[in-house]
């Protein structure tokens, strides 16, 4: 019997023949709390064997319905055709010779796609890296090397990573910061316009916000210390905030007119995961810098800094770099990954998924009080859970719903600030049938609550 592989050979069906976890994940989860520090959490301990499309296989046999996409990692699946070619052809002529020592046609090709598909049209550049916390600590380096300033100023409800200066950067505590301090300094937090939660309601969040903001950048650190300004265009992990219409534009065009570097961190938002390349471009911006990773190379360890020439530019020769940034392999993956993306039209597939999860859920929302707001775009839709008649964060709701969608097959994932968001992330080429499955088992889920 010929093995199944992964990628188009796997079956796109949700199978669960097992509890989950079954018995043989139950064996690895042992050994795994045996030899892994208990640090690294598991969102759900099925072990898996196989996965591509839209699911993934674990070793007792189960298929899951995937909406996590390895948290908007694997947007081109699993085991995309053409990163699969690429990579594999890449380890047969060589794994890893240092860009820095004898460099590689794939990491300056990787380069040339980021300055093509990056919002503007301005000559831009950019230096690969491992992740994305990775990225955006270069990014702040570079915004310093250019400003010749220190401060940072991130937003309310941010993530931007596990290293020191970006858990500094980072604004949830539990689990990414707490126990884990001091941190960098001349960071800054202002607030976000977040429509759902302003006091004074969706209409004047963006306003509110933005003269709120500026205020504090105004008063409290001064624009001529401002390196940079960080924010996610959609915040990832604080919930799948999408900032209320208009901020963003008004917080880019302060950066602008006091010589901020505006860095818009595009890691789980990037590469066609909203329904555009990056979801900077839902408001027109141009960021000067864009901080990228998970989406951009099916599953292989690659981020990048891109931007304006002349900022890149500021940092010397030999500031920037890494021993395995640029990996030749993953910027064969990645090569892969943008070809996907461009032949599947997966921009059109994001706003197909959002077309469908949105009208779903909309429904699931008249049938159940509980689910406080809907929001995102492409296929990054997400819902937050309130406690009936009230404003106030569920995040036991959220807990129970992911637990029984787990138990029947299908992976969901939870964020938010409060612990309350269950996001969806399905990858980008998930069939439509699969899709629908895994919005009833969610209903089901709903519905033993």
């Amino acid at each position: 019997m010929t093995e199944l592989s992964g990628g188009p050979s796997l079956p796109q069906e949700r199978r669960v023949v097992t509890a989950i976890p079954g018995p043989k994940s139950q064996e690895l989860l042992a050994r795994k709390t045996a030899a892994v520090a208990n640090g690294v959490g598991t969102v759900l301990p099925v072990f898996a064997v196989r996965a591509g499309g839209g699911v993934i296989e674990d070793v007792d046999g189960n298929s899951l319905i995937d909406f996590g996409s390895g948290i908007a990692v694997t947007s081109v699946g699993s085991s995309a055709e053409a990163v699969v070619r690429r990579a594999t052809a890449q380890l047969a002529d060589f794994t890893h010779t240092c860009f820095m020592v004898t460099p590689y046609e794939s990491y300056v090709e990787v380069c040339e796609e980021l300055a093509a598909l990056t919002p503007g049209d301005h000559p831009k550049k950019s230096a690969l890296f491992n992740s994305g916390a990775e990225a955006v600590e270069n990014a702040v380096k570079i915004a310093r090397a250019y400003t010749k300033r220190q401060a940072v100023v991130v937003f309310d409800h941010g993530y931007h990573g596990r290293t020191n200066l970006t858990m500094a950067l980072t604004s949830k505590n539990m689990p990414y910061k707490h126990g884990f301090g001091p941190f960098a300094p001349e960071v800054y937090r202002v607030p976000v316009a977040y429509p759902y939660r302003w006091p004074t309601g969706p209409d004047n969040c963006a306003d509110e916000a933005a003269a709120q903001a500026i205020d504090m950048i105004t008063k409290q650190v001064g624009p001529d210390n401002v390196a940079a300004i960080i924010i996610e265009p959609v915040l990832g992990e604080g919930g799948f905030i999408e900032p209320a219409p208009g901020f963003l534009p008004k917080i880019a065009d302060f950066a602008r007119a006091n010589g901020i570097v505006f860095v818009a961190d595009e890691i789980q938002s990037g590469f066609c995961r909203t329904g555009q390349w990056f979801a900077s471009e839902h408001e027109n911006l141009v960021p000067d810098l864009i901080t990228t990773a998970k989406g951009i190379a099916g599953g292989l360890p690659l981020a990048a800094v891109t931007g304006r020439a002349d900022i890149m530019d500021a940092a010397h020769t030999g500031g920037l770099g890494g021993t395995y940034g640029g990996n030749p392999v993953a910027c064969a993956a990645a090569l892969g990954s943008i070809q996907t993306m461009r032949d599947l039209d997966l921009n059109s597939k994001a706003q197909r998924i959002e077309h469908i999860m949105k009208t779903r859920l909309a429904a699931l929302q008249e049938k159940h009080d509980i689910i406080g707001d809907l929001r995102g775009r492409g296929a990054m839709i997400a819902i937050e859970l309130v406690k009936s008649g009230t404003k106030d964060p569920n995040p036991e709701a959220t807990a129970a719903v992911a637990k029984a969608c787990h138990a029947a097959g299908l992976l969901v994932l939870t964020c938010g600030t409060y612990g309350n968001v269950l996001r969806f992330l399905p990858p980008l080429v998930i069939g439509e049938e699969l899709l629908n499955e895994g919005l009833d088992i969610l209903e089901e889920a709903f519905g033993q609550l």
